[in-house]
């Protein structure tokens, strides 16, 4: 595993999900910024990496078999790099399910949830012209809300979101649970998420993995060719 791992990088939630799996595993890699807000995401020589046109996706050029390979989504990507190498997927068939099922339970949940909750709270209103949807803003407020609480409850049993054992599931939550404030949550219900929180921001793998180019982390909300780059239909 000498070879650089390719990662295809913009400081965002699920971006910084693979650069804290790269960092907590030791993987050596090298950053390629996909500039969301200037629209490098629909680049053709990008999107025959990712054909979904988002971030992040990486190239590994020691893949199954010693031939490069290249992945995209998030969660598929963390699943690969357990694999290789043999980390924070759990230690028996019952700790890899579980495993599995909090990852499921991110992508499928926690990310499209929270990300409606800042698109609607944050971005559009923000929009020209405005989109205020008192609707949708308490819709997805109230369902991240909702996922919370079944995280701060599966936690109230288990130090990490799996069970008693730290792994790719808290890399994939962390990032989008720790920006709670712009979801218009509260902590005060939420006591074990709360320590959960505190204790994954403790982490030097976590601090590495969140800090990778957080200078060019803008505010989307006040760029409106960015809003134009991100937010355009088909």
């Amino acid at each position: 595993m000498s070879n650089e791992i390719e990662l295809y990088y913009w400081p965002t939630p699920n971006g910084w999900k693979i650069a804290i799996a790269l960092e907590e595993m030791g993987l050596p890699y090298t950053v390629r910024l996909v500039d969301i807000g200037a629209g490098d995401q629909y680049d053709p020589a990008y999107q025959k990496i990712n054909p979904n046109g988002r971030m992040p996706a990486i190239i590994d050029p020691d893949g199954p078999g010693g031939a490069p390979i290249s992945i995209f989504e998030s969660g598929a990507i963390l699943m690969y790099l357990s694999r290789k190498t043999g980390l924070f997927q759990g230690r028996t068939e019952r700790e890899r399910i579980a495993v599995e099922e909090w990852l499921m339970w991110q992508m499928a949940g926690v990310g499209p949830m929270a990300g409606q909750a800042h698109h609607f709270l944050k971005y559009a209103p923000a929009m020209d012209p405005p989109h205020d949807l008192p609707y949708a803003k308490n819709r997805y407020r109230a369902e991240t809300g909702r996922l919370y609480r079944v995280l701060d409850g599966q936690l109230a049993a288990n130090r990490y979101v799996a069970g008693d054992f730290y792994s790719i599931a808290d890399m994939a939550v962390w990032p989008w649970a720790s920006l709670w404030k712009g979801q218009e949550q509260s902590m005060d219900d939420k006591p074990n998420m709360a320590r959960w929180l505190e204790e994954m921001a403790a982490r030097p793998g976590v601090q590495r993995g969140r800090a990778l180019h957080s200078e060019k982390r803008g505010d989307f909300s006040k760029d409106r060719a960015a809003q134009a780059a991100l937010f355009k239909q088909a």
